[in-house]
């Protein structure tokens, strides 16, 4: 039984020592390799033990029932597959198959010591980053220590039914993207479905919209009572955490601040993103530098030829700009509380969000806004502007 129960999990089943600060997934995820590898050291009444403290922390663990399932059916007779008892559904029987695959993987794994090169500048409002692995079922958690990322956990979550790369309404998938927190949804304003609470993000964002993806109502949210946790794909296009997790989490984010980056594979910074990054600080220092000295063609340079701005192309832009500026005799323009994040899906572009103090002779404005900066052909250029 033990070797086909392995076989089946297709996974070494090595149980990895608990660490500090681990997250209610990563410690159900270490009982259940230390479970699993005790049926592999046929050390039954050990494995059901462990099985037996998962379900005392948490009942409704079904990875862990089947698990509970399988062992004591084993003490009756040989068992073939796994969720080998009587009349288990095919699909939920795979489905938890899944869940262990992935469980075990990310209880094998070591805390990440890299920053994903998602984040690149977290600006001093944000005091934590989200960054979603698809392809890994995780959520990592980034606290800014002093403007640098610093790991603090990581949680199993559920992402959509066809997987990530979200086009259209109602094509179950998960968008892959620069998002931030949008809102936050009470247990008065949801039903049990989505647990204690959910958190709208902004899909679509201002990039989804130019590439013409729709969609909406892309949370991160919990489960319902009488769920633990749920296989790697099973939402509609949500990403969906255990309840305890969902709270923990929640606990960090900050409404209209918090980025949450969502990537079919995470990559970490290296040697070419610092260059990147500092290039692309230049640039825009550049673009603030020549926007105050009135030079409007230098200003007007920044801008890619395919820019837009809402509705307005870039002829449209700089016919505006050139009359606005024709009215000024002096510019002052400071920025503020910098973040830039790369695109996941999109290589060579940056969201970029900072406040913006505006002053000139006729006008005093402040507002944050937001900029997608492209780099092509060596130079990084706008190609999209408007408020945050």
């Amino acid at each position: 039984m033990t070797a086909r129960l392995l076989a089946l999990l297709l996974l070494p089943l090595l149980a990895a020592p608990a660490m500090a600060g681990e997250s209610v997934s990563r410690e159900l995820e270490i009982g259940m390799a230390k479970s699993l590898r005790a049926i592999g050291e046929n050390h039954l009444d050990v494995a059901l033990n462990e099985v037996d403290s998962l379900l005392k922390i948490n009942p409704n663990f079904k990875l862990a029932q089947l698990v509970k399932g399988d062992l004591l059916l084993a003490r009756s007779k040989p068992i073939s597959s796994f969720g080998d008892a009587p009349n288990a559904p095919p699909n939920l029987v795979q489905d938890l198959r899944e869940e262990a695959n992935v469980r075990l993987q990310r209880a094998q794994e070591q805390q990440p010591i890299g920053v994903p090169k998602y984040l690149w500048q977290l600006s001093p409002q944000q005091r934590y980053a989200v960054v979603v692995d698809t392809s890994k079922s995780t959520l990592y958690l980034f606290e800014n220590v002093n403007g640098e990322p610093r790991y603090v956990s990581d949680f199993y979550i559920s992402v959509g039914k066809k997987g990530a790369d979200k086009v259209s309404e109602g094509d179950q998938k998960t968008p892959l993207g620069v998002y931030f927190v949008n809102g936050h949804l009470g247990k008065d304003k949801i039903t049990d479905f989505y647990g204690p609470s959910a958190y709208p993000l902004s899909y679509p964002n201002e990039w989804d919209k130019r590439e013409g993806h729709d969609g909406h109502g892309i949370w991160l949210h919990g489960t319902p009572p009488d769920t633990f946790s749920r296989p790697p794909r099973a939402s509609n296009g949500c990403v969906v955490l255990a309840n305890n997790d969902l709270n923990y989490l929640g606990s960090h984010l900050q409404i209209g601040i918090t980025p949450v980056i969502i990537a079919s594979k995470i990559d970490w910074v290296n040697d070419e993103d610092n260059k990147e990054h500092a290039e692309l600080l230049k640039a825009v220092e550049q673009w603030r530098s020549d926007w105050a000295s009135r030079d409007t063609d230098a200003y007007l340079s920044h801008y890619a030829p395919d820019f837009s701005t809402g509705s307005m192309k870039l002829p449209a832009f700089a016919q505006q700009k050139r009359l606005v500026n024709s009215g000024k005799t002096w510019i002052k323009v400071k920025m503020s509380n910098v973040s830039m994040f790369p695109y996941p899906s999109q290589p060579d572009l940056v969201v970029v969000n900072f406040e913006q103090d505006y002053e000139s002779n006729n006008l005093n404005n402040h507002m944050n806004k937001r900029q997608y900066w492209m780099k092509r052909n060596g130079h990084w250029q706008i190609v999209y502007e408007g408020a945050a």
